[in-house]
């Protein structure tokens, strides 16, 4: 694989570890209202998201040439897979908890 297709499919799996970490917290936190919920939720996805760029960007410098690629590449896999997944571990937490 290459080292862009590698990037991508971390941010994927990233997505999901992120979905459950910010379905956790969410839950912990409590439900003041669902807007408040989501925004704490996606604020979790988010910083996991920079905190995972600042982590892989020394991995990968020499391997892309593009220093931006290293930020953009999978942003929308990663968010796509953090909702329906954050969704599902959501779900689960409130129906067996």
């Amino acid at each position: 694989m290459t080292p862009v297709v590698q990037l991508y499919w971390v941010r994927v799996a990233l997505g999901i570890a992120a979905g459950a970490v910010s379905a956790i917290v969410a839950f912990l936190i409590g439900n003041l209202t669902n807007y408040t919920t989501l925004i704490d939720a996606f604020t979790i996805a988010l910083i996991i998201y920079l905190v995972s760029y600042y982590i892989l960007k020394p991995m990968f410098k020499d391997k892309i040439e593009k220093q931006s690629k290293i930020l953009n590449t999978g942003v929308a896999m990663y968010f796509f897979a953090w909702l329906p997944f954050f969704i599902l571990f959501f779900t689960i937490l409130h129906i067996y908890a």
